[in-house]
């Protein structure tokens, strides 16, 4: 027979004892005995409740010894119920903070995947929602981080509040998004990507030029080292071709060489700066061939 019958075998006993008030209990004593010498476990507590029968036979029972015998049975099984919430504890403390951590780490995966399936805007905290405006500063802004790394102008603004200055101050300019505001955008922009210009984008980036200033500056002045070296070329070149054009200037005697003292003279005038800025004057003298300039 096994432990579990035993068990049954002698509940139903004692089930009959605490129905009859608490008399017939003689042989209450003998089966309370036989339970503390069988090896009862958790399951076995757990299929027959035979703890709350003993408990039951303790409430009703006036024998001392019955009461006595049925507390100390009681309060051994206990140990399997405290030992199975202990571990039950310890085992929920333990996985507890594994489960938050996966939790935590499943919510960022979503977050990160949300992100990426939302529309860019830029910047977040931008002043304008004009679709292209926005459009406008994205692209600024990726034609300023041409050819650099975050790191390279750690401490300056970043490429977004700058490219936000330099719209600003070219929409400033027009009060609208027309194609004069687009051609200024894709000037800026064509310059700044160039690879050959880093120039610009560095001082840009630095401020040493500012996003007012950009946002005006004619092709000449955005122009790379490269190509300002070939307009210096062909200007020194047609001044020259100017210089030498003798037969088109104007003969004057007003002038006179430094070198032969001599006033046979002519001279020529070229618009060589900016629209209003003076004239340059070049001479030659005609006795010894001396060339000057003067503005």
């Amino acid at each position: 027979m096994s432990v579990e019958e035993d068990v049954m075998r002698i509940q139903k006993k004692l089930n009959k004892m605490t129905s009859e008030d608490g008399s017939g209990q003689e042989q209450a004593l003998d089966l309370l005995k036989e339970l503390q010498t069988l090896n009862i476990n958790l399951e076995v507590l757990t299929k027959t409740r035979i703890g709350m029968t003993v408990n039951a036979l303790r409430k009703s029972s006036k024998d001392d010894e019955v009461i006595s015998l049925s507390k100390t049975l009681i309060k051994n099984w206990k140990k399997f119920l405290s030992g199975l919430n202990s571990n039950s504890e310890k085992s929920s403390s333990t996985s507890k903070p594994k489960k938050e951590k996966e939790d935590k780490a499943s919510r960022e995966d979503k977050d990160r995947e949300r992100e990426k399936n939302l529309p860019k805007q830029f910047p977040a905290n931008s002043n304008t929602t004009d679709s292209v405006r926005l459009k406008c500063r994205e692209m600024l802004a990726g034609a300023i981080k041409t050819d650099s790394k975050p790191e390279d102008f750690e401490g300056c603004a970043s490429a977004e509040e700058l490219a936000e200055e330099l719209e600003e101050a070219i929409f400033s300019e027009f009060k609208n998004t027309d194609m004069r505001y687009k051609n200024r955008v894709r000037s800026r922009i064509a310059n700044l990507k160039d690879i050959k210009n880093p120039t610009l984008r560095t001082h840009f980036r630095i401020g040493a030029i500012t996003a007012g200033r950009l946002a005006v500056m004619t092709a000449e002045e955005m122009a790379n080292d490269e190509v300002k070296q070939l307009r210096e070329k062909f200007l020194k070149e047609s001044i020259n071709d100017a210089q030498l054009a003798t037969a088109q200037g104007t003969k004057t005697d007003m002038l006179k060489c430094g070198k032969c003292k001599k006033r046979n003279c002519t001279y020529n005038q070229l618009q060589t700066r900016s629209s209003d800025e003076p004239m340059t004057t070049f001479v030659l003298c005609n006795e010894c061939g001396n060339r000057w300039k003067f503005c």
